[in-house]
């Protein structure tokens, strides 16, 4: 698509795309500010990495869930009061992709920055930049190398493309020596950048 088709705004920064966006939407008759403010406020209301990092403990200490959450990961979201609404409700797949010994998984968006923000809580600036949604297809070891994720040449890394129909997060592999915690203490050691890839937990 050429700067013609967009209009030239495609080097614009995030935030005044989408705020073009939110003025087209309007425009046309679609929402009012005040429903989109209303939108975002039920949104971001509940939205943390809290409720992903609650996922993944609960994966570490249940085999039963560990097998929903990696089959269906909306159901797997529901099950502990989530709400991430599916294709059918005008949501998302939420799928879920396990580290593992073999595999190192990272996640990204290269049209834009979709991922699961009632998970993960608002994305990262750094997840939004060009530079991390153009290189991380490209050369995803140089890239987590400056997260300070240097993994073996025997593993390998897997990249996952989120977009609006289908998003992803991370399971970590559960950190040696916890296994004397239980699932609150584990959910403590999840971090967001954990579930997006680009940190071990």
């Amino acid at each position: 698509m050429s700067a013609h088709d967009t209009g030239g705004h495609e080097d614009l920064p995030v935030a005044a795309r989408a705020r073009r966006l939110e003025e087209r939407l309007i425009a046309a008759g679609l929402a009012s500010d005040e429903e989109i403010d209303a939108f975002l406020t039920r949104l971001y209301a509940n939205a943390s990495p809290v409720n992903g990092a609650r996922m993944a403990a609960r994966s570490w200490t249940d085999a039963a869930y560990r097998e929903l959450l990696l089959s269906d990961g909306n159901a797997a979201a529901a099950e502990l009061g989530l709400t991430v609404p599916g294709p059918a409700d005008g949501g998302y797949q939420l799928r879920v992709v396990a580290n593992t010994p073999e595999v190192h998984n990272v996640i990204v968006c290269t049209l834009c920055s979709c991922y699961p923000t009632s998970l993960l809580g608002p994305s990262p600036g750094w997840y939004k930049s060009f530079a991390y949604r153009s290189r991380t297809v490209r050369e995803p070891r140089a890239v987590l190398a400056e997260f300070g994720v240097t993994l073996p040449d025997d593993v390998r890394i897997s990249v996952w493309d989120s977009t609006s129909e289908a998003r992803y997060m991370v399971l970590p592999a559960r950190p040696s020596g916890t296994g004397a915690l239980g699932e609150e203490k584990l959910a403590g050691l999840v971090t967001r950048n954990g579930l997006i890839g680009t940190a071990p937990v």
